[in-house]
């Protein structure tokens, strides 16, 4: 009876499938372990005759080895077709690579930086300053007289007034503090002139600054205009400072970012904070000078203002302008992204369209 059942065992250990970790862990539990099969029958070894007891067990030890043995080499067998299967076995190797996209920088950044990369190269180092000024700053210290248009909230978003303590700690040098003035307006800056004031209130002279930032004017948003935009401003101070520097400035910033063969103009006008004014012009690179709607087909773009800072500012900042003299400009990053970028719409800067942005290589 022993014998047959050993016979039995054998056959079934010899035939049994192990093509895969669930058949051999079957394979283990039945077989090999503390209540499979083989167990079972070193236990029945107690009933058999002493006579046969030394051969049955023989055969039992030899079954065990060999269970045990077939169980090792297909386990290695298929721990060795693992390590060299491929990860993922439905994968098809043969498809092409998938590129391993990266994002791109916004249009606005690159041209920021492009612009502060070419100032920087003449010696201005960047300055910045708070979005949400005091009246002071933004408008009183850059000679904006008390009724000028540009104070009144249908050009300026006003934000609540703080109390007179904190809009005394704001307020630079305005002295309301020490005349118990009522509590100062607080806005959203409308240019980065505010930054120029911090400057020279507080830097030695002589000053060499750019500025960038965003500013906030309250303005209808169309193809030319937006309620929220960038500017890079800048500002040098120092004896002797003259209108044909800031010319020669002007010239070497337009030919660094357009190009040398590119045709520039000052036209007279008018600014608060400096005295002689002008607006930088030049041939509009969408059109070529033909005429379009960015140009409103003059052929000219406007790129920015500039002049000779008033001495009246100066003073403001508490600088002697019967001994030092400068001068300012402003630019708007939009209009210049817009020709260096053929584009002819500005509020494709702010839409988020994926494909308008992905035309922008990073740098």
């Amino acid at each position: 009876m022993m014998q047959e059942s050993i016979a039995a065992l054998t056959a079934e250990i010899t035939t049994a499938e192990l093509n895969n970790p669930a058949e051999l862990d079957a394979f283990r539990i039945s077989y090999l372990g503390r209540k499979g099969r083989l167990a079972d029958l070193f236990d029945q070894l107690k009933t058999v005759p002493a006579e046969d007891k030394r051969a049955v067990g023989q055969q039992l030890n030899t079954l065990k080895q060999q269970a045990q043995a077939r169980f090792d080499e297909a386990q290695q067998a298929a721990e060795a077709a693992a390590d060299n299967a491929p990860a993922n076995p439905d994968f098809d190797y043969s498809l092409p690579v998938v590129p391993n996209a990266l994002g791109t920088r916004h249009p606005l950044s690159l041209v920021r930086e492009e612009m502060l990369r070419i100032f920087g190269r003449i010696g201005f180092a960047v300055a910045e300053g708070p979005e949400i000024e005091d009246d002071w700053h933004n408008f009183t210290a850059l000679n904006f007289p008390e009724n000028h248009p540009a104070r009144d909230m249908q050009d300026t978003f006003f934000v609540a007034p703080v109390s007179h303590a904190a809009g005394a700690a704001n307020a630079g040098t305005t002295g309301e503090a020490a005349t118990g003035a009522p509590a100062l307006p607080h806005l959203l800056r409308t240019h980065t002139s505010t930054v120029q004031v911090r400057v020279m209130e507080t830097e030695p002279l002589p000053i060499r600054r750019v500025m960038p930032g965003r500013v906030f004017r309250n303005e209808a948003i169309s193809a030319r205009a937006h309620m929220m935009f960038h500017q890079v401003e800048g500002i040098f101070i120092d004896e002797g400072v003259s209108f044909a520097d800031l010319k020669q400035t002007v010239y070497y910033f337009v030919q660094e970012l357009f190009g040398a063969d590119i045709n520039i103009r000052f036209r007279p006008s008018f600014f608060p904070f400096t005295e002689p004014s002008a607006e930088i012009d030049i041939t509009c690179l969408i059109c070529k000078g033909a005429g379009c709607n960015i140009c409103k087909y003059s052929g000219w773009v406007e790129i920015g203002g500039c002049g000779m800072v008033d001495p009246a500012v100066l003073e403001n900042a508490g600088i002697d302008p019967e001994k030092y003299s400068g001068y300012a400009w402003g630019m708007g990053i939009e209009r210049i992204a817009m020709l260096k970028y053929q584009i002819k719409d500005l509020r494709l800067f702010t839409e988020n369209d994926m494909r308008f942005l992905r035309q922008f290589e990073a740098l």
